[in-house]
């Protein structure tokens, strides 16, 4: 398990907290809070994490939206929660549970392996996001990893993750020298909006326009800066200079 996710000891560890694969003694136990809007999936989740000495699943939710109100009201250490769901979604939910509680670190755990989520969770704050095909085992040693200050994605992931910078940084030397191609006013305020983490959604609404019409405008600033992704346009935009977030 620690091979699949990356060393879980610290240097000084002692050898008897490596063979429980716990790590170190915790005075309290890790506070978590299931988010997932299959019913059945949460409870299968809890009952497996109940048997784990130093973690206790203090709440659950079945949305985006009653996860922020339950991240605000617990206060959990650890939010465990699916990317998609009706109401809000997980990386929406991220965000604002950032705002509400603070100091909660989000593992994202999900079907989803599409390289814009990865990105956009880990743009909202998400300190870890693993693929529902690891084991109930994995996910408790994910849970412990995090607390302790570790990130952590799933293998495939992570390897998706560092061919699109390595990608990215080719493409963007690449045309260093090139002139940046124009963008409207209006792409611009897009682009700006993109970089601060908001879906077409919020931007719709903040510029009050369509989301159909946002769609089409991150289509059309892709095209004319010949990317392949929103945070790809965001990086390319701050190192030529073309946008400056603050």
């Amino acid at each position: 398990m620690a091979d699949r996710f990356g060393p879980v000891l610290e240097p000084g560890e002692d050898d008897d907290e490596a063979c429980t694969g716990r790590g170190a003694a915790r005075e309290e136990p890790i506070r978590v809070l299931v988010v997932d809007d299959h019913a059945l999936f949460r409870r299968g989740l809890e009952i497996v994490l109940a048997q784990e000495e130093d973690i206790q699943v203090v709440g659950e939710a079945g949305d985006g939206a009653e996860a922020v109100d339950k991240a605000a009201d617990l206060l959990p250490d650890i939010v465990l929660m699916d990317v998609r769901m009706p109401k809000r979604g997980g990386i929406e939910a991220c965000t604002s549970i950032k705002e509400v509680a603070p100091s909660a670190k989000i593992i994202m755990l999900t079907i989803s392996d599409e390289e814009a989520d990865l990105y956009d969770a880990i743009k909202a704050g998400a300190t870890g996001y693993l693929l529902k095909e690891i084991s109930t085992d994995e996910v408790a040693t994910a849970i412990r990893a995090v607390a302790d200050g570790q990130s952590q994605i799933s293998p495939s992931m992570a390897s998706k993750l560092l061919t699109e910078f390595k990608s990215m940084i080719q493409r963007t030397d690449e045309r260093r020298l090139v002139p940046a191609p124009r963008l409207t006013d209006r792409e611009l305020e897009v682009l700006k909006l993109v970089a601060t983490g908001m879906n077409n959604r919020d931007i719709a609404k903040e510029l009050f326009i369509s989301e159909n019409t946002v769609k089409n405008h991150v289509r059309n600033i892709l095209e004319k800066l010949q990317l392949h992704s929103r945070m790809e346009a965001v990086v390319y935009a701050m190192r030529e200079k073309i946008l400056e977030i603050r």
